[in-house]
């Protein structure tokens, strides 16, 4: 991938929110996704895998955004991308992204800080924004700020920066990439009733679209793409997760539905991009080339169904090969967990308070050799793995097929989020209010991690400003993971305030969080009219 020679920056999509960027002063190859990701779960869509990326193969420098496996592709890397490239890597608090990266083989990094530029010459600038919340990807997420005299890009991804005063400085940009749809379990893999699992759809769905809004508004590009979603499903146990017929219940919209919601709301310059389409911006002016054929837009949108028919049948043995491939029944997991496991109850006191009580784990054999189940209790209280007891209670139950532990156990997967949970291959079921740290305990599976979220959650004692809202003076950082309430805190009934970055409420009058009731979570609030 050579520099490009003219005077202007040339984007070519390459599929979910991967993008090679070409400028007069280097070439930047972003998140490249094409192997499916999560038990084979998550499918790039539009589909890439026809999509010619020899071009772009030798970049100057490779950006990786965090480990979620839709953005971090190892196999790709390791096969595909030279390995003389120079990596820009963003200020996480542990070095996790750069240790899977030495180990696809590159070598070459540049370490960069927090919201600082750098000057990689000719002209080329870059900035990493760097979340380190335990919430934020695996081990962080983060956002890239490409720069140069024609053009300024803004490829925020899926990172949820909290400081939209931080974002905006970095500013002004002439092109905005960010993610719009959904990239989670919730509802789906929940056992509520039929009405409510399409109350909470309904809202996921506005949610993830006013949040991507909120941003879109605040950074004011003139030129919009959304990107970083939706995948797309193959596995027929996962079909019915495709939004095929534009339901107001599905948390996967796609890229024209949400084009036409930016028009509703007001906003110009919103723009398609699919595997192919190049987008060059030149002081000011930008354009968008289609790819043609069978990668052409209306090859795609005018028939998603007959589009994703089509994939799902060219992909078929890979998914049956794919699942004959997982292990089953050669580990013995009761002991397995709990030596992993233990030592790292031990040292996260703040974790197992916030979850409060045991976490049922509860593996199916399919196909069952044994069709009983196997019932693993994380007993966070006691800080401890065991079997169940007669008249234990969970507040949480989690059902997975056991072959899919039995592959996190035996590759010592650190963070199940990122393995499991994003599959959408599990049940679940709770009892009372969402609870962040049963999922952020299952991110956090080697010491060093579970080490840098306890930290995390005994910094967030630090005092709030706070802001006016409606007839209270309230707290300006939610209490959940930070962010920003003066921005992204709505208020409805003139008591109870929703955060649109993650979607938690809180009661004003009362200061109790309606998404998960512990101390914690409490709001400052004060009525002042």
């Amino acid at each position: 991938m050579g520099v490009w020679q003219a005077e202007s920056v040339r984007i070519t999509f390459t599929g979910h929110v991967g993008m090679a960027i070409e400028t007069e002063g280097g070439s930047i190859l972003c998140d490249p996704w094409f192997t499916p990701a999560y038990f084979a779960s998550w499918f790039v869509f539009p589909r890439n895998d026809r999509l010619d990326v020899s071009p772009f193969l030798e970049p100057d420098y490779l950006y990786i955004s965090h480990l979620h496996h839709d953005h971090f592709d190892p196999e790709f890397l390791t096969a595909r991308v030279g390995k003389d490239t120079t990596v820009l890597l963003p200020a996480f608090g542990v070095d996790r992204l750069e240790q899977a990266l030495r180990g696809c083989g590159f070598t070459r990094f540049i370490r960069t800080e927090h919201g600082v530029p750098v000057d990689l010459g000719g002209g080329l600038e870059v900035t990493i924004l760097a979340m380190t919340a335990p919430a934020d990807g695996p081990a962080g997420d983060s956002l890239l700020v490409v720069a140069d005299p024609s053009a300024r890009v803004l490829n925020q991804n899926d990172a949820r920066p909290r400081d939209a005063e931080e974002l905006t400085a970095l500013g002004p940009f002439d092109a905005h990439f960010t993610q719009f749809s959904g990239a989670i379990w919730y509802p789906m893999v929940y056992d509520f009733p039929p009405e409510e699992m399409d109350r909470l759809g309904r809202r996921k769905r506005e949610d993830q679209s006013s949040r991507a809004l909120a941003y879109i508004r605040d950074v004011g590009a003139p030129h919009v793409f959304p990107c970083a979603g939706p995948p797309c499903f193959l596995d027929d146990d996962l079909w019915a997760l495709n939004d095929l017929d534009g339901d107001p219940a599905n948390i996967f919209p796609d890229q024209v539905h949400f084009l036409g919601y930016l028009v509703e709301h007001g906003v110009a310059g919103g723009e398609l991009v699919v595997p192919g389409t190049v987008v060059t911006l030149d002081h000011g002016t930008c354009t968008v080339e289609q790819p043609r054929g069978d990668l052409a837009p209306d090859a795609i949108f005018a028939d998603k169904r007959a589009h994703l028919e089509a994939y799902r049948a060219d992909w078929a043995e890979y998914l049956a090969a794919s699942r004959a491939s997982w292990p089953r029944h050669r580990v013995d997991v009761l002991p397995a967990l709990a030596a992993w496991f233990n030592p790292l109850l031990e040292i996260a006191p703040l974790t197992r308070r916030g979850v409060g009580g045991p976490v049922l784990l509860r593996l199916t054999d399919e196909p069952a050799e044994d069709p009983r189940p196997i019932d693993v209790v994380i007993d966070f209280p006691a800080g401890r793995v065991r079997a169940a007891r007669s008249g234990d209670t969970f507040a949480y139950t989690l059902t997975v097929d056991r072959a899919l532990v039995e592959w996190c156990i035996e590759h010592h997967a650190e963070d199940w989020v990122n393995e499991i949970f994003l599959s959408a291959r599990f049940a679940a079921h709770r009892d009372g209010p969402y609870n962040e740290y049963i999922y952020t305990f299952f991110k956090c599976l080697s010491v060093e991690r579970m080490a840098f979220c306890e930290g995390y959650y005994a910094s967030r004692t630090e005092a709030d400003e706070s802001f006016r809202c409606g007839a209270f003076e309230v707290q300006r950082r939610c209490p959940h993971l930070r962010a920003d309430l003066a921005r992204f805190g709505t208020l409805r009934d003139g008591h109870v305030l929703h955060c649109k970055v993650h979607g938690w409420e809180f009661d004003l009058d009362t200061g109790r969080c309606l998404n998960a009731d512990a101390p914690e979570h409490r709001i400052r609030a004060r009525r002042v009219d």
